[in-house]
């Protein structure tokens, strides 16, 4: 090989070896990049689940700023490059738009907050509590211990019932009796039980009321309040005590009747 060909050759590796130069310097300053964001993440109020999103969205920036000033070097456009990168990142958005929009509706819960992991929510005919909530999907754990997977584009649309929001909530109770027992005795009885129970709080008071009268039955309405974790123990309480309470008073309890009709066979 003769000095000439030996030129022309390092000629023409020189510019990819200067790529290959810069890339491996760029590996080095985007890592950097990457542990200084993570720690920098840490120390801000931003959730803990889009660190790594965030930090993952930072690195990728960061390599096609990169790669982008590399190429020209080689002969090749940038503005092709950018063209390339549009119609791949297209390409990826229509291949993917039912991800993106579950990363996008993630983001939306996950900067709202409209719930947070361990409370208790009600949306789409699902209820639990909030297990994680991820950037594709959150879970939820039912009471009977259940996981269901929700996915983040539908639920950031959907409406959602935070039970676990306040610190208290009302449990509300109906209760039948015989239109021919005494109501004021009946009232009386009930607000007995509920001032009976320490879960039940005093302030606000107890609600009693009718509610409404039909076809010899009158309903009465029990609302009380507690604190919002012992809601379900408080519904189960008065369910209970106020029926043992209406047998020990003489009140005779009643339900709508449910009339069942049989049409003949033509």
């Amino acid at each position: 090989m003769d000095q000439a060909s030996f030129l022309a050759i390092v000629h023409n590796i020189k510019p990819w070896l200067i790529v290959a130069a810069i890339l491996l310097v760029g590996w080095g300053v985007v890592k950097i990049i990457s542990k200084t964001m993570a720690k920098t993440l840490k120390k801000t109020s931003l959730d803990p689940t889009l660190h790594k999103f965030v930090n993952n969205i930072t690195v990728t920036v960061c390599w096609i700023a990169l790669v982008g000033a590399a190429l020209p070097i080689v002969g090749v456009s940038l503005s092709a490059f950018l063209t390339m990168l549009g119609v791949a990142g297209a390409a990826v958005a229509l291949a993917l738009k039912d991800s993106l929009g579950n990363i996008a509706g993630g983001i939306i819960i996950i900067v709202s907050k409209p719930f947070k992991k361990g409370d208790f929510v009600e949306t789409g005919g699902a209820a639990g509590k909030v297990d994680e909530i991820g950037l594709l999907f959150t879970t939820l754990l039912t009471v009977d211990n259940k996981i269901v997977y929700i996915p983040n584009g539908n639920l950031s649309t959907s409406t959602i019932t935070n039970c676990s929001a306040e610190k208290s909530r009302r449990v509300d109770c109906k209760f039948g009796i015989s239109s021919r027992s005494s109501m004021s005795k009946a009232k009386e009885v009930l607000s007995v039980v509920a001032e009976q129970s320490d879960l039940i709080l005093k302030d606000p008071a107890p609600v009693i009321g009718i509610a409404e009268q039909s076809e010899g039955i009158v309903f009465l309405d029990v609302k009380v309040w507690c604190v919002t974790g012992n809601s379900i123990d408080v519904k189960y309480y008065l369910e209970e005590n106020v029926k043992i309470a209406f047998e020990e008073a003489g009140i005779e309890m009643q339900a709508p009747n449910i009339v069942v009709r049989r049409e003949r066979a033509r």
